[in-house]
């Protein structure tokens, strides 16, 4: 392109944002049969240590997408948390709960972005780096980005626009989504990456034993009448330690290891000796004063949409990327068919991930009362773990925690299964035992018939006839279900557990998600 000259392409859908969340939505698309255009200001990706991780669902939806070995670096299938994880530094015995919902995957974002980047070139998404989204003018027909290029400023022209790009979002601002929500301004954290007195950390347990306060397990986050604190021992680099505080006086200038270490002192009541982190890796220091908890007025105007921080930002212990990724899984497929004319079921996009936000939100905002100072508060948590012995509220919690009590909508008569994500099976197959979560790698539609008897179809639907292999899965959820109907992000669209079932229902069901065949 010729500097300072206009260009002008038409494209069928345009991500703005190259973070997990932008890159996944474009891997979706690929999938589905669309060339996306990614634009992302930065000319490399940002080497700034941010999420440590993936927390609930969004674990096993990256597995459904084969990603999970190459996110985790480790052979095999995600398994779920059985042990001790946190609610508001309450400790979640999630040994109580018989399938437990909670599923963990420790990964830098810096590795999510490049695992992502490289998935979603080798499916053929066109990722622009150091081009910066400027401006949009949308029309009935489709949407004119202005966007600044290292070679100058051009058009680009297309059918839809998603904006990925972080809550501070130039794509909502530039249509005029509100933001409404609440700025708190009472808390500081820090958080740096630092080393630690080798002889404190016990070799079995991986525990910090800080003299005069007692061990600290890993990953498992504190509160003190002064304060939170968490340890965070990531893979392949240097333990990450986060404090927070209440009411403190802002501190001007930047953050310094020996402003970390007081923080420490002030919420552990106890000196711990922090060192400068080894290697040569980016390393964090960083200091936020207060957060956000907000949600956009809407997800959608007219040819436009936002997924991630650009539709809604909280704190609630990891799991942002959990929703964000989610909402790319949800809509990728969606504008996939609206593009290639199947299904027009965009509407849905937003119906269905506003409630998952919303539950966030409420996830949020509980952890923030019961973390915050007071003897009050102390009383409360105090009743808050009496509760947290039974194996129902336990069970109650760790959905709250995975994403796993958000239902699509659904009829009242659907099936339980109906609007859930697939449950993990392993299908006894004629050419044998395969994963349910390796059949959903296409992002395509699909009938899982467990009939035996070989009947169940549907116009433009992929069959497998299977039965569940019960000696190598707990199959606790679905041990009466007889057909599944998959959409392409593996959730559940129609489901029965009669051993003759309805077939009118079932091609219902795939010509309301999937379009009538040939309609494309």
């Amino acid at each position: 392109m010729t500097s300072g000259a206009a260009r002008r392409n038409t494209v069928d859908v345009v991500v703005v944002g190259g973070g997990p969340n932008g890159l996944m939505l474009a891997c979706e698309l690929a999938l589905g049969g669309v060339r996306p255009v990614v634009l992302e200001r930065r000319a490399e990706p940002s080497d700034e240590p941010r999420s440590n991780g993936l927390v609930g669902q969004v674990v096993r939806v990256v597995d459904r997408r084969g990603l999970h070995e190459a996110l985790s670096g480790r052979p095999g299938p995600p398994r779920p948390n059985n042990g001790y994880f946190m609610f508001a530094a309450l400790p979640l015995d999630l040994s109580m709960v018989a399938d437990s919902p909670v599923h963990t995957l420790p990964v830098p974002e810096l590795t999510t972005v490049r695992v992502l980047e490289r998935r979603a070139n080798d499916l053929g998404a066109d990722i622009r780096r150091g081009h910066e989204f400027t401006g949009l003018a949308q029309d009935e027909d489709g949407v004119t980005l202005t966007v600044d290029s290292p070679a100058g400023t051009y058009e680009l022209r297309a059918r839809y626009v998603v904006g990925a790009d972080s809550a501070h979002s130039p794509v909502r601002k530039a249509v005029g989504i509100g933001f409404p929500g609440v700025t708190h301004d009472r808390t500081t954290s820090r958080t740096a990456h630092v080393a630690l007195p080798a002889d404190w950390i016990d070799p079995a347990t991986g525990a910090l034993t800080v003299p005069g306060h007692g061990p600290i397990r890993p990953f498992l986050p504190i509160r003190t009448a002064h304060g939170g604190f968490s340890y965070a021992p990531l893979p392949g680099h240097p333990p990450l330690v986060t404090t927070v505080e209440w009411d403190a006086p802002e501190t001007d200038g930047p953050m310094t290891l020996a402003e970390m270490r007081a923080s420490v002192s002030r919420v552990l009541r106890a000196d711990v000796p922090l060192g400068p982190p080894p290697g040569a890796c980016p390393h964090a220091l960083r200091r936020i004063n207060g957060g956000n908890t907000r949600v956009a007025d809407r997800y959608r105007d007219g040819r436009v949409f936002l997924v991630g921080d650009a539709a809604h930002v909280f704190a609630a212990g990891g799991t942002g990327l959990n929703i964000g990724m989610q909402d790319a899984v949800n809509l990728g497929w969606k504008l996939a068919a609206a593009v290639n004319g199947g299904a027009d079921v965009l509407d849905t996009y937003e119906a269905e991930r506003r409630p998952a936000a919303d539950r966030a939100v409420t996830y949020a905002r509980a952890q923030a009362a019961l973390l915050a100072p007071g003897d009050d508060v102390t009383g409360l948590r105090l009743l808050f773990g009496e509760l947290l012995a039974q194996p129902g509220v336990t069970r109650a919690i760790a959905d709250l925690v995975a994403g796993a009590d958000v239902r699509y909508p659904v009829a009242e008569d659907a099936h339980p299964l109906a609007g859930l994500l697939a449950p993990d099976l392993d299908l006894r197959t004629p050419d044998g035992v395969v994963r349910l979560a390796d059949l959903a790698r296409k992002a395509r539609p699909l009938l899982i018939d467990l009939t035996g008897t070989g009947g169940l179809r549907a116009d433009g639907v992929e069959v497998v006839r299977a039965t569940v292999d019960s000696d190598t899965v707990d199959v606790t959820e679905a041990t009466d279900v007889t057909a599944l109907l998959l959409r392409p992000d593996s959730h559940v669209a129609w489901a029965s557990s009669d051993a003759h079932p309805d077939q009118d229902a079932l091609r219902a069901a795939a010509r309301h998600w999937f379009g009538a065949p040939g309609s494309a």
